[in-house]
């Protein structure tokens, strides 16, 4: 069945202190924003937009009910890097069927943050 959706474009995690959480994310996508606005701070992570705005919402009163999973090659080693930068552990890296290992960590934002590795997903 056709489809007009192209597929995922960008996630946005919103932040109370965007010039802390565009330094952290710097380092933990290792990765320099492409669009660095006091508004909006775009970073391009392998053809995909991870943005950041501001938002003065504390992280406690932030909902957990999205998740957007990063694919990695070595889910272990970089769950266990975003740790030591500062995120919160929430689901240390588990296999959920078949080869497919995915994880979760928040950032010091609040901001929940999916890792998977999935060798069976091919982008078209």
């Amino acid at each position: 069945m056709p489809t007009s959706f192209l597929g995922l474009r960008t996630t946005i995690y919103k932040v109370t202190d965007i010039d802390a959480a565009k330094q952290w994310y710097t380092g933990a996508f290792n990765t320099e924003p492409y669009f660095d606005e006091p508004f909006y701070v775009g970073f391009n992570i392998a053809g995909y937009e991870l943005g950041l705005q501001p938002d003065e919402q504390p992280a406690d009163d932030k909902g957990n009910n999205v998740v957007t999973y990063w694919g990695v090659t070595d889910i272990q080693s970089e769950y266990d890097r975003l740790i030591s930068l500062g995120a919160e552990e929430v689901e240390s890296p588990q296999n959920v069927g078949g080869e497919i290992v995915v994880a979760e960590v928040k950032d010091p934002w609040g901001n929940s943050i999916g890792l998977i590795y999935n060798p069976e997903f091919k982008l078209p």
